[in-house]
């Protein structure tokens, strides 16, 4: 096998690109290898082109391979990977969203990108090395693209910002995001932060970009050595006459009809003016190219927008550039819930509710890079009601898993930790009614549903969707809360999230081939003012969590025991620990630490396991004083029952201040005694005085 190998610097680790015939049949591939990390990016492109179909199609996938780790995982029946965990799910969304923008979308022939992790050194991140991989996959084949380009993760920890940090260096930190681009643009950006302000954000932004910029002029160096001619795709072509027909009878009205303020209204309005217009353009041209006829009427509403934004302020329902639609807070709304909130900007309407489990209610998540328990959950819906459509009801797409796990990640900054709030929480967000950016109503939402919850978060958070219309770098808007027509047509999709205090979550694609730092600073100085407003609002609604859980929530109780009784709480095969949820009815869960957590269904049920796990576990000091039972009598002393699963012993010479002939002279079997412990050998064996001056108290 033929290889071509080449390698540069990258954060101050060596990367390497390495090409062959391994895959031949695609189009094109590349494998690239970061430390011990090693991604396989391959590129295809269908010979056919798709008839009459009116979009681009593009398939992103990243798979992981659990051999990349030397591990066999997977259900103990199967032991194979099996559907694609969020995490992976997440990471093709990255790589689509970075690759699009740079493809020709009048394309109909069918592309497909997939990239395999093949190894894994627990060290670097494979998304990077995925990323890299991909565009040159893309690059050096026949696929006609506009890359290359490249994303790198910057984190700021410690006051410091670090590029492609290791896995060790990412676990805490103030700041983490992945940032791509080319050409000095940035085109995708995601990121979670610990309540930061937005000049470090765009500060990571600059970092992240000078390092793109060194590894975009490596890929083209390698494609300009060994890259493919491209194909030139089959666009269909524009018969004379077409457009004229379209401009003369249909766009004027068009413009009408883009500026119905009411979303149901204009949709209609829309639909019928393109029927109408398809039909015609039939009636002239024929049913062979009707993918054509939908191009030309998207690009015109496209045109329109941007011309009246640039030119006169004018957006699709006149609001101002910087003006958000309606807002409308509510929590409380659902009886029986742990906690509920509803959230309404504009027509996009999302309900959150929270439901607080025990700590052996979290989610276990399998995936190359090993087992975690996840405590905190948000998940999003998106039913077809709340967008006017039928559909068959499915699980979660790939939307759904990008918006769920977008809005938890701006809440996880201000989630209680365990220690002090140790509840499982897991929020569930259905959107009710959708104009525009689901996802940060539902972080809306779900604050509202938290603090109803009497969850005691760090701070309320909030988030907002920026968009864009561009003519070059010095004739752009930016808009303020943008809503569907703007985010379909717009150049940029811009959500940021967070609190009073800072940043907790961005996310950022765009439809063109980027856009400048300089305008990502403006977006984000313009999603505070927003971010604030809607604050308000929501803390209008309620100011504060709740200062007590719901009646319905489960109760939950921590207790510290030391690591060696742990086994005496468990038992032999458990039987202690059974019998005590069996009676009680409690869920315990025990780390290895000592931490136990106590989950009832109620406060009584919780206590009582407590007390009698206090019983089994108590550790006595010298001069404490407790009350017993007398159970076993010996020649040289009595055993004093202290607690369900402790027993001290009392010496003849402890039993009264003179001598003793006889323990039972003083004490028998049953009596309740009083005692106090003398001391505690290195065994644990209580040493016991009686006290009362020899004299027995009441038999049991």
């Amino acid at each position: 096998m033929e290889r071509k190998k080449f390698s540069c610097d990258f954060a101050g680790r060596k990367v390497e690109a390495e090409f062959s015939n391994l895959v031949e049949q695609a189009n094109g591939s590349a494998i690239v290898r970061y430390g011990d990390t090693v991604v396989l990016a391959t590129a295809t492109m269908s010979k056919q082109t798709k008839e009459n179909l009116d979009y681009f199609p593009l398939t992103v996938d990243y798979e992981e391979r659990y051999y990349a780790v030397g591990k066999i995982l997977g259900s103990r029946f199967v032991r194979r990977e099996g559907r694609a965990p969020d995490s992976s799910i997440l990471t093709g969304r990255v790589i689509d969203r970075t690759i699009r923008p740079l493809f020709d979308i009048k394309i109909r022939n069918e592309v497909q990108v997939i990239t395999m992790v093949l190894s894994y050194d627990e060290e670097n991140s494979p998304d990077i090395p995925a990323l890299l991989a991909t565009s040159l996959a893309l690059g050096t084949s026949d696929i006609p693209w506009g890359g290359p380009i490249a994303g790198v993760r910057v984190i700021k920890k410690d006051g410091k910002f670090i590029i492609n940090p290791t896995a060790a260096e990412r676990e805490v930190c103030e700041l983490e995001t992945v940032v791509c681009g080319k050409d000095g643009k940035i085109n995708m950006v995601e990121a979670g932060a610990q309540e930061v302000p937005e000049a470090d954000a765009v500060e990571a932004f600059k970092i992240g970009l000078e390092e793109i910029e060194r590894i975009n002029a490596f890929q083209k160096d390698i494609i300009k050595k060994i890259g493919k001619e491209k194909i030139i795709p089959q666009i269909t072509p524009e018969p004379e006459g077409l457009r004229d027909l379209f401009n003369k009878h249909f766009r004027p009205r068009l413009a009408d009809y883009v500026y119905i303020e009411e979303k149901t209204g204009r949709t209609t309005r829309l639909m019928e003016l393109k029927k109408e217009w398809t039909d015609a353009a039939i009636k002239d041209f024929g049913d062979k190219i009707l993918s054509l006829y939908g191009e030309i009427y998207e690009e015109a509403i496209d045109e329109i927008m941007h011309e009246n934004i640039l030119e006169h302020g004018k957006r699709p329902d006149y609001r101002k550039l910087d003006e958000l639609r309606p807002l409308y807070a509510e929590a409380g709304l659902l009886p029986r819930t742990h906690g509920s909130g509803l959230f309404f900007r504009g027509q996009t309407h999302v309900l959150s509710v929270v439901t607080l489990g025990s700590p052996q209610d979290n989610k276990l998540i399998e995936s190359m890079e090993g087992r975690v328990e996840k405590r905190f959950m948000h998940q999003y819906n998106f039913p077809p009601y709340s967008s006017g459509e039928t559909k068959p009801l499915r699980g979660p797409g790939r939307r759904e898993v990008g918006h769920g796990a977008l809005a938890e990640k701006a809440l996880a900054a201000v989630i209680p930790p365990k220690e002090k709030f140790p509840y499982t929480i897991r929020i569930v967000s259905d959107t009710m009614s959708s104009n525009g950016s689901t996802s940060m109503a539902s972080v809306c939402a779900s604050t509202l549903a938290l603090m109803d919850a009497g969850i005691p978060i760090k701070n309320p958070v909030a988030g907002i969707a920026m968009g864009l219309a561009m003519k070059d770098e010095k004739n752009y808007k930016i808009l303020t809360d943008i809503q569907g027509p703007e985010d379909h047509h717009g150049d940029m999709d811009f959500k940021a999230a967070g609190t009073h205090a800072g940043l907790t979550a961005i996310q950022m694609d765009v439809k063109i081939e980027g856009v400048t730092v300089g305008i990502l600073a403006e977006a984000l100085e313009s999603a505070k003012i927003a971010r604030l407003q809607i604050l308000k609002v929501i803390q209008g609604a309620l100011n504060a969590p709740r200062p007590d859980l719901s009646p319905f929530a489960p109760r939950i109780l921590i207790h510290k025991i030391s690591p060696d009784k742990i086994g005496t709480v468990v038992g032999t095969g458990g039987k202690t620990i059974n019998g005590i949820i069996a009676k009680t009815g409690a869920a315990i869960d025990i780390e290895e630490d000592g931490t136990i957590y106590i989950t009832g269904t109620d406060k009584d049920s919780a206590e009582a396991a407590l007390q009698i796990i206090e019983g089994l576990t108590k550790e006595f000091k010298p001069g404490e004083r407790i009350e017993g039972v007398v159970g076993r009598i010996f020649e040289f002393g009595a055993m004093v029952e202290l607690s369900p699963n402790q027993d001290g012993l009392i010496h003849i010479s402890k039993l009264a201040p003179h001598r003793v002939n006889k323990v039972t002279d003083i004490i028998n079997i049953g009596d309740k005694v009083e005692v106090e412990v003398i001391g505690v050998d290195e065994k644990g064996r209580v040493n016991l005085a009686l006290i009362n001056g020899g004299k027995r108290t009441e038999p049991r």
